[in-house]
C-alpha cells in the first residue's frame, strides 16, 4: 500500500479521494486550512491518517506538513494536489485582487505543493502526481475566464512537469472533472464578483444565473470520482489527461472539433507565414 499527500483534504473531492484512499488500505497525509472536518470524519483514526493543518499560499507550513508525513510513514507515493476555489465573473468585472488571490491558492499553491513533495518522489525514483485541474482548464466559458485560465495554468504546468518527471520515474496525471455533487459551488468554494457590468449581460449573464441555480443538481457523483482517481494511480500507464464525467467528455471533444474545423481553416494562413 502506498502513501498519499492530499491538499484540500477538508471538503469536496479532496475529503472524497481521502476516504477513498484509506479504505483502499493506503495511508493518507490529509491537508487543509482546517482539518477538523477530517478529524471529524475520522475521530478515532484511523492509524493511517496524519491530518496536518496547511495553507497552500504558506510554503514552510508545506514542508512542515511533509516532514511530519516522512517522520510518520517514511514515504511519500502520490501527490495529489487539490485544494483551490472557482471564481465566476466576466473577465472584465473581475478585479485585480480576486484574480491574484484565486492565482494563490490554484496555481502558486500548486507550484508550493510540488516544491515541498517532488524532492522525496525524485529521491524514490517513483511516485505519482495527480493535479486536479477542470475541464474549464481545457475548455472554459463565459464567466469563469479567470478560473478556466487558472486550470489552464495547472493544465500547461503538468504537461511540462510529464515529460521532466518521466525519465525519473514519477508519473503526472491531470484530473479534468466536469460537475460533480460536491460544496464547489456553495459559498464555502465559490466566490462571485460583485461589479455586473451592463453589457456582459448576453455573454456572461447566462452562466451565472445557471450556476446560481446549479449547486445540489450537478451530474457526477463525487464517490464515484474518487474510485477513479485512485484507480489511475493502479494503472500501469496512467494518463497524462483524465477526464471525469460525461459533461467533462462533451466538453473536450466539443472542443478538440473546434480546434480542429479552424485549424483546416486557417492552415493556408498559418502555413503561408513559413520562409
Amino acid at each position: 500500500m502506498g502513501v498519499w499527500f492530499v491538499t484540500g483534504a477538508s471538503r469536496g473531492l479532496g475529503a472524497e479521494i481521502t476516504r477513498e484512499a484509506l479504505d483502499r488500505g493506503h495511508s493518507v497525509i490529509a491537508t487543509a486550512r482546517d482539518v477538523s472536518a477530517v478529524l471529524e470524519a475520522y475521530p478515532h483514526g484511523p492509524d493511517e491518517l496524519l491530518a496536518v493543518n496547511a495553507d497552500v499560499t504558506e510554503p514552510e507550513q508545506l514542508t512542515a506538513a511533509v516532514a511530519a508525513g516522512l517522520a510518520r510513514f517514511g514515504r511519500i507515493d502520490v501527490v495529489a494536489n487539490n485544494a483551490g476555489y472557482g471564481l465566476v465573473g466576466a473577465v472584465e468585472e473581475t478585479s485585480d485582487e480576486a484574480a491574484r488571490a484565486l492565482f494563490d491558492v490554484n496555481v502558486f499553491g500548486v507550484l508550493n505543493t510540488l516544491r515541498a513533495t517532488l524532492p522525496t518522489l525524485r529521491a524514490q525514483r517513483s511516485g505519482h502526481v495527480l493535479n486536479i485541474g477542470s475541464v474549464a482548464g481545457f475548455a472554459t466559458a463565459p464567466a469563469t475566464g479567470l478560473y478556466g485560465a487558472s486550470k489552464f495554468a495547472v493544465e500547461g504546468i503538468s504537461e511540462a512537469l510529464h515529460g521532466e518527471l518521466a525519465p525519473l520515474g514519477v508519473r503526472v496525471t491531470v484530473v479534468e472533472p466536469g460537475g460533480f455533487r460536491t460544496d464547489f459551488l456553495s459559498t464555502s468554494s465559490l466566490r462571485t464578483e460583485p461589479a455586473v457590468i451592463a453589457d456582459y449581460a448576453t455573454g456572461a449573464g447566462p452562466v451565472r444565473e445557471a450556476l446560481a441555480s446549479y449547486d445540489g443538481r450537478q451530474p457526477g457523483d463525487p464517490a464515484k470520482a474518487a474510485r477513479a482517481v485512485v484507480d489511475v494511480t493502479e494503472s500501469d500507464e496512467p494518463p497524462l489527461r483524465l477526464q471525469l464525467g460525461a459533461d467533462a467528455v462533451e466538453r473536450v471533444e466539443a472542443k478538440l472539433d473546434l480546434v480542429r474545423r479552424e485549424l483546416d481553416r486557417w492552415r493556408h494562413v498559418a502555413l503561408s507565414t513559413s520562409l
